[in-house]
């Protein structure tokens, strides 16, 4: 089964690391990507641009309202999300137990997913 884990921690925490303190978490964080990619489970992955590059379109209007910025309510943003293939749950929770001990603080949401659109093209 896929899973998404997506990726929250307070974005003026991430964003104020130096850019050693950032390479020293990619690079824990890539030993686990590689482990994850050898055994076949590491699908997409993504890293997103801080929330001061969103937009959001506003679908409960009509015309739909376009706005500039997340405009969420929330301590913590979105950053990335992962995209794993288990056999349960308690695989992909041990793999965000993993990850969070390669990046701590934040939160792991872990999510079924239900494949819309696999997707055509390759970074």
């Amino acid at each position: 089964m896929l899973y998404a884990l997506l990726c929250y921690h307070q974005e003026d925490v991430v964003c104020s690391w130096t850019k050693e303190e950032d390479d020293a978490v990619m690079a824990r964080l890539a030993v686990v990507h590689e482990k994850l990619a050898s055994a076949g489970k590491l699908g997409p992955a993504a890293r997103l641009l801080p929330t001061t590059a969103a937009t959001t379109l506003r679908k409960d209007q009509d015309p739909p309202l376009v706005l500039d910025g997340p405009f969420a309510e929330t301590k913590e943003q979105l950053l990335g999300f992962y995209t794993i293939d288990c056999a349960d749950l308690e695989e992909a929770l041990s793999i965000a137990r993993e990850l969070a001990r390669a990046n701590p603080g934040g939160a792991y949401e872990v999510r079924p997913v239900s494949l819309f659109v696999p997707g055509t093209f390759a970074p």
